[in-house]
């Protein structure tokens, strides 16, 4: 390999090149555009309150998500089990009663036959935990 010797080459001027006496009054000259530019002075309670107002709205999302879950989750329709359930061991009410709040609709509609075959009634038999209730009715 050939050495290179930085002396011996011809070097090679940059293409840039400042002004005679340009550094002599340079710092004069910036300083006079620093007293001319007008700065923007910006309060330091206004960089706050924009803080202040982001933290208030995370905490403000924060508590509504177990007000918007409580809500979702406590529903006011009763499902026919828990109801059915209700009727049959904590009410006082029979079957005399119950007749007497229905109303002709209701009869009509309680007494359309529903056929049901033998495995649909095993089944239901089968999962249902409260089978001694239902056999000795």
């Amino acid at each position: 390999m050939k050495t290179f010797k930085l002396e011996n080459e011809p070097k090679i001027k940059s293409g840039f090149k400042t002004p005679e006496h340009y550094f002599d009054d340079f710092s004069e000259k910036v300083l006079q555009q620093l007293n001319e530019k007008e700065v923007k002075v910006i309060p330091f309670y206004k960089r706050k309150k924009s803080f202040f107002l982001a933290a208030a709205a995370v905490i403000g999302f924060a508590l509504m998500i177990p007000i918007v879950n409580n809500y979702n989750a406590t529903s006011n329709d009763l499902d026919e089990a828990t109801l059915e359930t209700y009727l049959a061991y904590q009410s006082n009410l029979n079957q005399y009663d119950l007749i007497q709040k229905l109303d002709d609709s209701d009869i009509e509609k309680l007494n359309n036959d529903i056929t049901l075959e033998n495995e649909t009634i095993e089944d239901i038999l089968s999962t249902s935990p409260n089978i001694e209730h239902l056999i000795s009715e």
